[in-house]
């Protein structure tokens, strides 16, 4: 599973064997939810500050994680994407 960003605690990282629609997986602490990339809908939990961090990193990079996306799907090493400053 690349790691594909990491900032505030939180760890994003998408699978190479992952099943349609296109979704990266957010980790902070013991809290894990996934994020499917082209509509924005989350699943799992996160505390409400950092679910905002990680919605406000997405929106800036969705294009570059349809790009991992696509990259994972052929089993290729996902590009790192700049972590929300």
């Amino acid at each position: 599973m690349p790691e594909i960003s990491r900032f505030l605690g939180i760890i994003i990282t998408m699978y190479w064997s992952e099943h349609n629609p296109p979704h990266f997986h957010a980790k902070y602490g013991e809290y894990k939810i996934v994020v499917h990339i082209k509509s924005g809908v989350v699943e799992g939990k996160f505390p409400k500050r950092a679910l905002k961090m990680v919605m406000e990193w997405y929106e800036i990079h969705k294009n570059e994680l349809l790009e991992d996306w696509e990259l994972c799907t052929q089993r290729k090493m996902p590009n790192s994407i700049k972590p929300l400053e």
